[in-house]
């Protein structure tokens, strides 16, 4: 059977921890993208849930942001931790990188495997 190539653009950090997860399997990334291609021909499907953490959901975030425009307000100021904290919150909802739980149970699952 002849080979073709593909080519997949991804961030350099994720590119280097895919690399590392599939070297502690024994494999190459392209074995693994083989892999994953092979599933979904053969299942018709993403292998996976794919979702959204509603803890991220554009409701809570804009709940976030009128809290912080009230405080702004009333010349209340969070403390420079959890204005980081804040902070760090907005970039990570805005991360498609970043994983998403759609339940606590879905959390907890994915910590305990």
């Amino acid at each position: 059977m002849s080979q073709t190539t593909v080519n997949v653009r991804m961030d350099e950090d994720l590119k280097k921890d895919f690399d590392g997860v599939c070297n502690e399997l024994g494999i190459t990334m392209s074995t693994a993208i083989i892999m994953l291609a092979k599933k979904m021909t053969r299942e018709k499907r993403i292998p996976f849930e794919v979702s959204v953490d509603p803890f991220y959901s554009e409701e809570n975030m804009n709940r976030l942001r009128k809290s912080i425009a009230q405080m702004e307000h009333f010349g209340e100021s969070p403390t420079p931790e959890t204005a980081k904290a804040m902070l760090e919150a907005d970039r990570i909802a805005r991360d498609p990188n970043v994983k998403g739980y759609a339940s606590i149970a879905e959390l907890m699952d994915a910590l305990d495997s």
